[in-house]
């Protein structure tokens, strides 16, 4: 069915229960589970229509976690909402947010990914940012512990792309080769084994990617 009332649509995200939509003219629209609220319309009430998110202009992307958000605008500052109990709203605590704030640290941001309860960032030296839960290492940072503000990781350069998945993370770099870490129970890492690893491991026998998904 045609989601109402949408029209002029740049890109779209998918969270566990709620639908970002950002328009051309750089407006986010959102739907669905309010919970925590991640449709950002001054309450916690669901809703099955689009409503518009308050308080942002000029936005070029957006990614949609479990039950948060996270919003990139024109000038490079990345913004976030919605439930924050393993600090991934980035903005340094664990307060859930039903208004925008800005992710700290972060001012030249040209890509952003939402894991379930994490978010990575990509700035323009091709370095990646990474912050929230951290329990299966997914931050990459060689620890186990949550971060409510965006930490550098450590020896991965070069990144044009990440992707983050419910407890994993991807990287693309810009030789056409894929880094991982995080859990990897099911084998979700693709370095020919079971073991979570807390830094990047290169998924093995891939060269020449072009696209990312988690």
């Amino acid at each position: 069915v045609a989601v109402l009332h949408l029209a002029g649509g740049a890109a779209i995200a998918a969270g566990y229960s709620h639908s970002l939509m950002l328009k051309k003219v750089g407006t986010v629209w959102a739907w669905g589970d309010n919970s925590s609220g991640q449709l950002c319309n001054g309450t916690t009430e669901n809703n099955s229509a689009p409503v518009r998110v308050s308080g942002l202009t000029e936005i070029v992307a957006v990614a949609a976690g479990q039950y948060h958000n996270y919003a990139l605008r024109k000038d490079g500052t990345l913004w976030s909402w919605g439930a924050n109990g393993d600090g991934q709203l980035g903005e340094g605590s664990f307060s859930t947010c039903t208004d925008p704030v800005q992710v700290s640290e972060l001012s030249h941001v040209v890509s952003v990914a939402a894991g379930a309860y994490h978010g990575l960032a990509i700035e323009e030296d091709q370095k990646v940012w990474a912050w929230g839960r951290n329990w299966e290492g997914q931050l990459g940072e060689g620890v186990f512990e949550h971060r409510t503000t965006p930490v550098r990781m450590k020896g991965l350069s070069g990144v044009i792309l990440v992707a983050a998945g419910a407890s994993h993370s991807l990287a693309l770099k810009s030789n056409g080769r894929v880094w991982a870490w995080g859990a990897n129970h099911h084998g979700q890492l693709g370095d020919g084994t079971f073991q979570s690893s807390d830094t990047p491991v290169e998924v093995s026998d891939l060269v020449g990617v072009i696209g990312l998904a988690a």
